[in-house]
């Protein structure tokens, strides 16, 4: 006789069966896979559907985080002039097509650094927090409890008590092990906390699964960050991981403005508030005296469930390496391309162009680094030249083409980037900035070894075990 709790299992299962074929009909391959989980796992399988399972959900689900109000949909508009009036018609057509799948914002008057290393990033956002005058919106995935993130909440809370206004959106699984004292202290002096799609309200939910992986900032509306840096020692290379390779960018122009949107959209659905009575909004998205300003046009590619069926950031990739005449530089510490990415990689080295990857040599999580080496396999058959990192961790996520058009934010090469979470990108078109990582790319490449197709068919039998468990099991999540 099975136990009656087996029989609920069991009819669970049944249930989730009928529910992924209903509801994830767009994807045939975790379709399958998951009913192979279900039918031969019943009871595992089960409690992994829980855990990391539930991908589907309607539109509806996140109607209210789309939501724009006039100021945003003026950013928008002015935004689509700008890039049809843009003399540059690759990046015309790329900009206006990026705008039209949720894209955020076109401008062509920005100032913009780049940073390869977290001390120097650190250093600047640090002093520009200590500057602020009027108010601060930062969103970031992890803030850890060390002293880097301590440090961020001590400047914070005496940014409050100075009169500012200081709002800080960090996602629950990011902060779960976060410095809770310091934002105990923060919201006690005033400042507004809120976190993204708590983990103990949506464990049986499939939002669970959707994190908000954005790394963004702004300073009285002068000043932008965005990129892959969260927020910890590690960052600094004080980790385990050792040395770390990252990526960010500071803007100062009408670039800042779409991530004030990005930020005002995400602080509404998190927080169930508004940002701020509607007669304040000009002071966030009017007339603004920026502390300096250049000739870098920056475009925000921002990509989640809550946008079109096809993500803006996938297109951005796509599209970018579409547009490369010359070369195609890429850092992805998860690099797991699906097809369409793989073709416009295959497509690009077909026509002449030179594309080269830089992925990690060590892992952070175990599947993704087997399923790394096996999707490198895949576009090296196809002519792509894929480099491990040798000097620590490459957690940067850039692509620059053609050493002109060059995109820095938290979006990865893989399906949870692209599908799954929530991510922003920083598109950015400018000769000066491109060198500035092409010569970044090249300098990184001195601290790699190329991993060729002959490594790969010669590892071990055991790897081999390991690549092919990943592999199976990559398009669960």
């Amino acid at each position: 006789m099975i136990e009656w709790w087996v029989q609920l299992i069991i009819i669970a299962d049944i249930i989730f069966l009928l529910m992924i074929f209903f509801n994830e009909r767009n994807s045939p391959a975790r379709v399958l896979l998951w009913a192979a989980v279900l039918i031969f796992l019943p009871i595992v399988g089960f409690v992994v559907y829980i855990v990391i399972g539930q991908t589907f959900y309607g539109e509806a689900k996140f109607r209210k985080k789309s939501l724009r109000d006039d100021a945003i949909d003026d950013i928008l508009t002015q935004g689509m002039e700008q890039a049809k009036a843009e003399s540059n018609p690759d990046y015309s057509r790329t900009a206006q097509a990026i705008l039209r799948t949720g894209g955020l914002g076109f401008s062509d008057n920005n100032d913009v650094k780049f940073y390869d290393l977290g001390e120097e990033k650190f250093a600047d956002l640090y002093a520009d927090l200590r500057n602020a005058k009027k108010y601060i919106h930062l969103e970031y995935y992890i803030i850890r409890n060390d002293e880097l993130g301590n440090e961020l909440f001590s400047i914070l809370t005496q940014k409050v008590r100075e009169g500012v206004e200081v709002k800080l959106l960090t996602d629950d699984f990011g902060v779960l092990t976060g410095p809770h004292k310091s934002i105990k202290a923060f919201k006690e002096a005033g400042g507004e906390f809120a976190v993204f799609h708590q983990v103990l309200w949506l464990i049986f939910s499939p939002k669970k699964n959707n994190r908000n992986h954005r790394k963004i900032g702004i300073i009285d509306g002068k000043i932008g960050y965005c990129g892959g840096f969260n927020i910890g020692d590690e960052y600094l290379g004080k980790g385990p991981m050792g040395f770390w390779r990252d990526s960010a960018v500071r803007i100062s122009g009408d670039g800042v403005k779409p991530l004030q949107a990005r930020f005002q959209m995400d602080w509404e659905y998190a927080s169930g508030k508004p940002l701020c009575p509607p007669e304040k909004l000009q002071e966030y998205y009017g007339n603004t005296e920026y502390y300096t300003t250049g000739d870098c046009r920056v475009l925000t590619s921002s990509g989640g469930p809550d946008v079109s069926d096809f993500n803006p950031v996938r297109l951005e990739y796509i599209d970018l390496i579409r547009n490369a005449k010359k070369s195609v530089y890429i850092h992805s510490p998860y690099f797991i391309p699906d097809n369409s990415l793989q073709d416009a990689m295959a497509t690009a080295v077909a026509n002449g162009v030179e594309v080269k990857v830089i992925i990690p040599d060590k892992p952070d999580h175990m599947f993704v680094f087997w399923n790394n080496i096996s999707s490198s396999y895949s576009v090296m058959r196809n002519g792509v030249k894929v480099y491990m990192y040798n000097r620590g961790f490459v957690h940067s996520k850039t692509m620059v083409v053609d050493g002109e058009y060059c995109s820095v934010g938290s979006a990865n090469f893989d399906d949870r980037s692209l599908v799954l979470n929530f991510e922003t990108n920083a598109i950015i078109m400018s000769k000066e900035i491109g060198k500035r990582m092409d010569e970044a790319f090249e300098n990184d490449l001195k601290y790699c070894t190329e991993y060729t197709m002959e490594d790969y068919e010669n590892i071990s039998g055991y790897d081999t075990l390991r690549v092919a468990f990943s592999r199976l099991f990559s398009g669960l999540t």
